[in-house]
């Protein structure tokens, strides 16, 4: 089985408050937005302490045009990509840079031809017959989905290490004009980071000190006819997020049968599950894990905790939660399931059983 060595994560150094964030809102804000003061309060009721952002907030104040935001993401995009490789590979003493087989890049938000993978190659020192994989469109659902394509190339090709680089500068798109209950939802929500993994076949052989987790399964599944439930609305002057309030209520009605499913389908069921690492998309996303899924908070912190610290950041979210567990150093024998949802609507299953 493919398995999982080391987890890096990257935040921009732009630290921003909740309360500070709930600030920068009202005063932008204010007098232009209908029950303003009452669409305040999910700064607080949010959970949500920090988030990073890629520029300082005086910036977000203004205008920016499409072209002027994709060209600060590409630019952005490619020093924070380089630094979160160099951070992941110094974590395996015996993996040089040279040694990768295939790059899987995930990101939504932000356009690039050639795709970022490409300017990563150009700053580091890639083989140049590393395969290119750039996935875009998967938003939220994107970390989780990153781990399952590793998966299936190292199936394949079981002697490859493949890096999975996801990256979103969700900031970026925030659109100061618009008054869609959507964009001041996301704002509340969305904070910007970069997590880079290194995934194995299993003829690669590389020492450990801990035990680290194999891949044993991985699924998909796409709700029918949901687009108008998460992603972008695509205008003149940029992205414009899509985030309906059904989610938390999609969790309990579909995506529950859908992980039963998935658990029975490979011998196992929640209750023998020891590390849940569920892409905290917010305060009620998991809540409705802990309720239909009979969820222990225990089980629920490592989300609750990474975003509070860094807010919902997209794809990568989900893999910050993924490090915290490993640093944990779960034993071998323990069971853990990575779950995230994106645009589709759909959902994303990782079982993953620690070995050592």
């Amino acid at each position: 089985m493919p398995k999982i060595h080391a987890v890096s994560t990257y935040s921009p150094s732009h630290q921003v408050p909740q309360d500070q964030a709930e600030e920068f809102i009202h005063q932008l804000f204010n007098g232009k937005m209908a029950r303003l003061e009452r669409y305040l309060k999910v700064f607080k009721n949010g959970e949500i302490l920090n988030r990073q952002l890629a520029m300082p907030i005086e910036w977000y104040k203004e205008d920016h045009s499409f072209s002027e935001r994709n060209d600060l993401y590409i630019e952005l995009a490619t020093e924070y990509g380089v630094r979160v490789i160099q951070d992941c590979l110094a974590e395996v003493s015996d993996v040089e840079i040279t040694d990768i087989d295939a790059i899987i890049f995930v990101s939504t938000t932000g356009i690039s031809t050639p795709s970022i993978e490409a300017r990563l190659m150009n700053q580091l020192s890639f083989s140049e017959d590393v395969v290119r994989i750039p996935i875009w469109g998967l938003g939220c659902g994107g970390g989780a989905a990153g781990i399952s394509r590793a998966n299936d190339y190292c199936l394949a090709h079981p002697e490859a290490l493949v890096l999975i680089i996801c990256l979103e500068l969700c900031s970026l798109t925030f659109q100061p004009g618009d008054m869609n209950k959507s964009n001041f939802i996301g704002t509340s929500l969305f904070g910007d980071g970069v997590a880079c993994v290194l995934v194995s076949g299993d003829q690669v052989k590389l020492s450990s000190r801990n035990a680290l987790p194999s891949i044993k399964a991985t699924a998909s599944r796409l709700l029918p006819n949901s687009e108008d439930v998460m992603g972008w609305r695509i205008e003149d002057n940029g992205l414009h997020v899509i985030f309906s309030k059904s989610i938390p209520s999609i969790i309990e009605k579909w995506f529950t049968p859908f992980l039963k499913s998935f658990l029975q389908k490979n011998e196992q069921s929640i209750t023998n599950i020891n590390r849940f690492i569920a892409h905290p998309g917010g305060k009620k996303v998991l809540a409705a894990y802990e309720t239909a899924l009979g969820l222990s908070k225990e089980l629920l912190a490592p989300s609750s905790f990474i975003l509070q610290q860094h807010g919902n950041m997209s794809s990568p979210t989900v893999l910050y939660v993924l490090k915290h567990v490993m640093q944990q150093k779960p034993e071998s024998g323990e069971l853990g399931i990575m779950a995230s949802l994106g645009p589709g609507f759909s959902g994303e299953l990782v079982l993953l059983e620690w070995e050592g």
